[in-house]
């Protein structure tokens, strides 16, 4: 029998419009954009839904909005196939808090707050050191590695085959770059990102987040939550708190985690939220998976439609 995964979007996914085309179409969409905005206390939605792009940008507005979208494409894909049955949930970066929350570990408002506290400490953090991220493409892991030691640099995303992020100071960046295509690496590509983060120049980001996470009630997860530092399954609450934390400045094991839920027998998986980079990596992970996703009207129709007729593809 097929088990189901979903998968939570993380930052660098979000685009101005998004969202807004299911809060046009569903009356349960605009409900949690007003929820959100009530929640925040201010207008989140027409941050997403109108920009500028600038503003939505901002670590600050991107977690919470990303968050917002992921969770209303959850909820309204529940609505739309109403058979849906998950066994496990993973989220990249700040999608992890999504998936917690789908998991029932904390409550929509609750994760909201936490994930725009977490935006905010992070942003904090970038503008306190000039840092940056770069793409190496078509480069392994251990040569990656030389690479980052050799430049000072960290290793922060193990997104698929042939993608790898690093992340550290910007000067250093472009010079671990440089090493890289040296090294054989078919691209290295500076990312157009705030800061350096899954690196140590978020450091100063995890006390305040530690104290932001302490404040929130935490349930046991409904069913086994990936986390993005081990690439394994969170288990106490001590443990989640932890891992959220450390989270900030580690890598996120992202290939490892998705191939611990092949390991386990997972055949389908479902992107929530803005753009479609998971089911990409996914592709690169695993081409026999079934990999579908959310994003807006017309793939939620899409993906309904598949869940409804009980197809495999």
């Amino acid at each position: 029998m097929s088990k189901t995964a979903l998968l939570f979007a993380g930052q660098g996914s979000q685009a101005v419009g998004m969202g807004k085309d299911l809060a046009e179409q569903f009356p349960s969409a605009r409900a949690l954009f007003d929820r959100a905005n009530t929640a925040l206390g201010y207008d989140l939605a027409k941050v997403c839904f109108e920009g500028p792009e600038a503003e939505l940008t901002k670590t600050e507005n991107a977690q919470p909005g990303i968050f917002l979208v992921s969770w209303t494409a959850f909820q309204l894909l529940k609505e739309r196939a109403p058979n849906l049955k998950f066994e496990a949930t993973a989220g990249l970066s700040l999608g992890e808090f999504t998936a917690l929350t789908a998991a029932g570990v904390m409550s929509f408002e609750d994760g909201l707050r936490v994930v725009r506290q977490r935006g905010r400490f992070m942003q904090e953090a970038c503008e306190a050191a000039r840092g940056g991220m770069a793409a190496i493409i078509g480069l392994d892991e251990t040569p990656t590695r030389e690479v980052c030691a050799e430049a000072g640099v960290e290793l922060a995303n193990l997104n698929c085959p042939g993608q790898l992020i690093i992340s550290g100071e910007a000067d250093k960046i472009a010079a671990a770059c440089e090493l890289a295509k040296a090294r054989g690496a078919k691209r290295a590509l500076p990312l157009t990102v705030a800061g350096a983060y899954h690196s140590r120049l978020m450091a100063s980001a995890q006390p305040k987040l530690r104290e932001a996470l302490a404040a929130i009630p935490l349930n046991l997860p409904s069913v086994p939550v990936i986390a993005n530092v081990t690439g394994q399954p969170h288990a106490t609450y001590g443990e989640i708190n932890a891992r959220l934390v450390e989270q900030v400045t580690a890598s996120v094991r992202w290939e490892e985690s998705i191939r611990y839920l092949l390991a386990q027998g997972f055949t389908r998986f479902i992107e929530l939220g803005p753009g479609t980079a998971l089911t990409g990596f996914m592709k690169r992970i695993d081409k026999t998976a079934q990999a579908l996703n959310v994003a807006d009207a017309a793939s939620l129709a899409a993906t309904a439609e598949v869940l409804n007729a009980g197809l495999l593809i």
